[in-house]
């Protein structure tokens, strides 16, 4: 994916928030990287919130991974769309497997649909920092075989 294209979807996603956005100040945001409020939940993957409330619906934020972290699979309640930022990540279905995933770098766009088993990793050595923008609340429910 091109830089053009990462900032395309990176806008077109901006642009699904702007309701939200849109009602409450018409002031220029701008967060630089190390002003980002990052919350690290015990099983180390870190959250830095940009709009809204991921415990509540949709949001906005960074996502940052450690390096060599693997997620087991699970499925997400709400759609999940995602720009790469740092280091490399893959996602795949279950019925997919990790020999088939695409590996995802800086300015590559992905999508999770809702509902999907899934399994995501950051394979860089170096941790993964993403953009997210999940059309309803967090979650991360484990699916059992």
């Amino acid at each position: 994916m091109s830089c053009r294209t990462a900032l395309l979807t990176l806008s077109a996603l901006t642009v699904l928030s702007l309701p939200a956005i849109a009602s409450e100040s018409r002031a220029i945001t701008l967060i630089s990287p190390p002003a980002l409020n990052w919350i690290e939940p015990p099983e180390g993957v870190a959250f830095a919130a940009l709009e809204g409330d991921r415990q509540t619906g949709s949001y906005q934020a960074m996502v940052r991974l450690p390096a060599g972290i693997t997620s087991p699979l699970h499925v997400k309640s709400a759609n999940m769309f995602g720009v790469m930022v740092q280091g490399e990540m893959i996602h795949f279905a279950e019925e997919e497997g990790v020999d088939n995933a695409l590996r995802a770098g800086p300015g590559a766009f992905y999508k999770i649909p809702k509902g999907l088993a899934h399994v995501s990793a950051c394979v860089s050595d170096v941790p993964c920092i993403a953009y997210l923008f999940q059309d309803g609340s967090f979650d991360f429910l484990p699916v059992s075989k």
